[in-house]
C-alpha cells in the first residue's frame, strides 16, 4: 500500500494558537482556582480528552457568575461577544484571549462598518460560534445568509457589507456574493474566509489519482466536513474519521490511499492513521 499526504493538512495558525494558549496556562503553577474554556476550545476529541486530563474544564455562560477572581477563561478561537467578555471580566477571572487573528478582523470590520451606518451580511453557519461571536460586534443591522437561496430572498438595505465566516465553503461564498452584488452594486465585500481553509481544499485537489481519501477530524468541524465533502467527488472511496480505530475495512485493501486532516486535528492522530495503513500492509 502507498500512502500519501495532502501537502497542507492538520492544525491552523488560530487553533495552533489556541491550543497552546491551554497548554501554557494549564503549566503555570497556580495556588488556586481553575482553567475553563469559554465552550470547546476546538472541535478535536481527542484533544479536548488530553486537555481535560490536565486540567481543563469547559466553561457553560450560564456558569459564568459561578467564577471567581483566582479563575483563568480561554476565548476559544471562534471568539466570543463583548457582553459575555464583559460578564467574565466583571466576576474578576482573568481572561485568555486565543481567538483567530482573523476573527478578530472581522470582528473589527462589523464594529467599524456598522458605525458607519451599514448592514453587516455574514456569509456562514447561522448555528457556528464564529458567526455568533462577529454578528455580535454589528451595531445596527445584521443578517446571516447560509445558502444562495437565502441571499435571493435577501431584502438587502441600500448599504451594507458582506463579510465571511472563515470556515465557509469558498463556492457558496462566490454565489452569495454574486447573487448579493448584482442586487446592489455599491455593496462592498470581503472576502474573509481563511487561506487555511482555501489551502486544504486546493492541496486535496492536487493529490492526483488514489484510490481512496481519508479525512481526519471532528465530526462537528466546519472546514473537516468540507474537506470530507470535496473528497467525496475525488475518488472511488472516502471516507470521515476522528481516530485510527475507526479506519473502515475496505480502506486496507486499497493500492493508494490519501490522507487529509481538518485545522483542529494535530500531528500525532494523523501520525496514528498513517501507520495503521502501514502495518497492516506489512501483514
Amino acid at each position: 500500500m502507498k500512502v500519501v499526504r495532502a501537502s497542507v493538512l492538520g492544525y491552523c495558525m488560530g487553533v495552533k494558537r489556541a491550543v497552546e494558549s491551554a497548554e501554557k496556562a494549564l503549566s503555570t503553577p497556580r495556588t488556586s482556582g481553575s482553567v475553563y474554556t469559554l465552550g470547546p476550545l476546538i472541535h478535536n476529541p481527542s484533544v479536548l480528552a488530553s486537555l481535560s486530563e490536565r486540567g481543563l474544564s469547559v466553561l457553560d455562560v450560564k456558569d459564568i457568575a459561578n467564577l471567581t477572581p483566582e479563575d483563568r477563561v480561554i476565548i476559544r478561537a471562534h471568539g466570543t461577544t463583548p457582553q459575555i467578555e464583559a460578564c467574565i471580566k466583571k466576576t474578576g477571572a482573568s481572561v485568555i484571549d486565543a481567538t483567530c487573528p482573523r476573527v478578530h478582523v472581522s470582528q473589527r470590520r462589523a464594529s467599524e462598518w456598522s458605525d458607519k451606518g451599514c448592514a453587516i451580511i455574514i456569509a456562514g453557519d447561522k448555528n457556528h460560534g464564529e458567526v455568533t461571536s462577529i454578528g455580535s460586534y454589528a451595531k445596527g443591522q445584521c443578517f446571516v445568509v447560509q445558502t444562495p437561496e437565502e441571499a435571493e430572498k435577501l431584502d438587502l438595505p441600500p448599504k451594507a457589507v458582506l463579510l465571511a465566516q472563515t470556515t465557509f465553503s469558498p463556492d457558496q461564498f462566490s454565489k452569495i456574493a454574486s447573487i448579493l452584488t448584482k442586487k446592489n452594486p455599491t455593496l462592498t465585500v470581503f472576502d474573509s474566509i481563511c487561506t487555511a481553509t482555501l489551502e486544504r481544499q486546493r492541496a486535496l485537489r492536487l493529490l492526483g489519482p488514489v484510490d481512496g481519501i481519508i479525512v481526519i477530524g471532528g465530526r462537528n468541524s466546519a472546514n473537516t466536513r468540507r474537506l470530507y465533502e470535496s473528497a467525496l467527488t475525488l475518488a472511488p472511496c472516502a471516507c470521515l474519521i476522528e481516530t485510527e480505530a475507526e479506519i473502515p475495512a475496505n480502506f486496507f485493501k486499497l493500492e493508494t490511499v490519501a490522507l487529509t486532516a481538518g485545522a483542529s486535528t494535530p500531528d500525532s492522530v494523523i501520525d496514528a492513521v498513517e501507520k495503521s495503513l502501514l502495518s497492516s500492509a506489512l501483514k
